[in-house]
């Protein structure tokens, strides 16, 4: 027991040493190493002191060396403000020496001015002196010509004043003459030679057509199935087309008369079937007669658009067209305006071909100059006004629109294209068999002529030639000198064209003439 306790106390002596000798042990190596890291600590403490230095040199180094750069530029950059000083200082300087020698000239142009002001008075006295004499004698010359003129200082201006007027007058004659003189010997041979160019290649043949429309009859017993029992066939007729039937005594026909063309288009056919049919009543009548419509509607839009073909047109608007086929059954003067508006438009391609403008803007504006005349039955206005607000309306180029208002020069032509369109549309109307006349219209025309050409200051005599394509004047020679004869000749044709209507153009010719007669005795 006694053993064992002793084996217990040196076992746990044992362990308390060995417990103490690991305590010390332990602390030493602690010990060794806080004193290795105060050692190392202390290392790199000096290290970072020697860096920290190092780098402390370097940038008060570097920093003198901006330190150095900047002022050496700031000293550049003096320096040059100073010598920039230095040059504003010297432009100032002499700047200042012009200054003063302007001034100096200045003074002395004062003292001259002043001088001069001072004759200038002197001699504005000496002036006003001289011109107060002039005036008196002045005065008194003219009261001495008046005296010896007979005639006082107004009746002199006035006659002055009409010499000059005469004199100027003849003068402007002579240039006028010599200006149209020139202008003719350079222009005309080439307008001929376009005009007949043209024409010949535009051939075309013509035949007068009539503004009534004739049916032919099988029999006279037709008649009296046209005017129908007490009339009712004729008045449903008439009712159904607007136009009016004329049953005379015309053997084997009727007339039919009316001012729109395509209704009295539409009449005819319409009576020719019913005529054929056999059957004619109220109701067949009106049957008959809107089938008819219908089918001269599709009619006519065919013909517009083959007029278009025929002329090289493809871009008109369908309303367009449709006028322009209405055009097949209207006449003026007898010539088919549909036919006329065609040849127009060849002959304005072809001038305008040969003088390089745009040929298919004046093949437009000649296809369409005469459009108006499709509704001018229907609408107020005349049908080159008209024609061009239904351009205008349908988007047609300006050009075409002035072409077509100024063909017969109601308003003034804006290019050289409406101009081609007068001249083209003067050559198809004046073309031998296109138009016809009455012979009252034809005898009015030539005496309006003769009187438009009298009524001029002195003409003699005055005679329409030519089938009143040309008209001859004999003129005082006392009154009328060759420079006027030209001034009259152009005054008459202005007038002419002012006044009268007329297909082509009218020639005037003034023929002054002298004769001296003597007797031997």
């Amino acid at each position: 027991m006694g053993t064992e306790l002793w084996v217990v106390i040196i076992v746990f002596l044992v362990a308390v040493g060995v417990f103490l000798a690991g305590w010390f042990a332990r602390r030493l190596v602690d010990r060794s190493k806080i004193v290795s890291a105060e050692e190392l600590a202390e290392k790199i403490v000096r290290e970072a002191e020697r860096e920290a230095e190092t780098q402390k040199k370097a940038a008060v180094l570097e920093a003198k060396d901006e330190w150095y750069k900047a002022k050496a530029k700031f000293e550049e950059d003096t320096q040059q403000t100073r010598q920039e000083v230095e040059k504003l200082q010297r432009q100032v300087e002499k700047r200042e020496e012009n200054l003063e020698r302007k001034l100096e000239f200045i003074e002395k142009k004062e003292t001259e001015l002043d001088k001069l002001e001072s004759d200038l008075g002197k001699q504005e006295t000496s002036l006003k002196d001289r011109s107060e004499n002039l005036s008196k004698l002045l005065e008194e010359q003219n009261e001495r010509l008046e005296r010896i003129a007979g005639m006082n200082r107004d009746d002199a201006k006035k006659l002055l004043i009409r010499n000059m007027e005469s004199d100027a007058r003849l003068e402007a004659a002579r240039m006028i003459k010599d200006i149209r003189d020139d202008a003719r010997r350079t222009a005309d041979k080439e307008a001929k030679q376009v005009l007949t160019m043209a024409i010949q290649r535009c051939a075309a043949d013509h035949v007068v057509e009539s503004t009534v429309s004739v049916v032919n009859l099988p029999n006279d017993e037709m008649k009296g199935r046209i005017i129908g029992r007490e009339g009712r066939n004729i008045r449903a007729f008439e009712t159904a087309t607007g136009i009016d039937v004329i049953v005379d005594d015309t053997p084997e026909a009727v007339i039919l008369s009316g001012f729109d063309p395509v209704r009295r288009e539409i009449a005819r056919l319409s009576l020719e079937r019913l005529i054929t049919d056999g059957r004619i009543h109220p109701g067949r009548i009106e049957e008959v007669v809107e089938k008819v419509r219908k089918e001269l509607d599709e009619q006519i839009v065919e013909l517009g658009e083959e007029a278009c073909l025929d002329v090289g047109i493809h871009d008109l608007k369908p309303e367009m067209i449709k006028l322009l086929g209405r055009l097949r059954y209207r006449t003026s003067y007898g010539q088919n305006m549909l036919q006329h508006s065609k040849e127009v438009a060849y002959l304005c391609g072809l001038m305008a071909g040969e003088l390089e403008f745009d040929a298919t803007m004046a093949k437009r504006a000649g296809l369409l100059h005469d459009i108006g005349k499709a509704v001018d039955h229907s609408m107020e206005g005349t049908h080159a006004a008209l024609g061009a607000e239904l351009a205008r309306r349908y988007g047609e180029d300006e050009i075409v629109v002035n072409s077509i208002e100024s063909h017969h020069e109601d308003v003034e032509p804006q290019s050289m294209i409406a101009v081609l369109v007068q001249a083209a549309d003067a050559v198809s109307g004046a073309r031998p068999g296109a138009r016809r006349e009455t012979l009252e219209t034809y005898i009015k025309r030539l005496e309006k002529l003769e009187d438009i050409a009298s009524s001029f200051q002195g003409v003699e005599r005055s005679y329409a030639i030519q089938a009143g394509r040309e008209i001859r004047i004999m003129v005082q020679h006392k009154k009328i000198d060759d420079a006027r004869a030209e001034v009259l000749a152009q005054a008459v044709a202005r007038k002419i064209e002012a006044e009268l209507k007329y297909p082509g153009q009218i020639k005037v010719v003034v023929i002054r003439e002298t004769r001296s007669v003597d007797y031997a005795k």
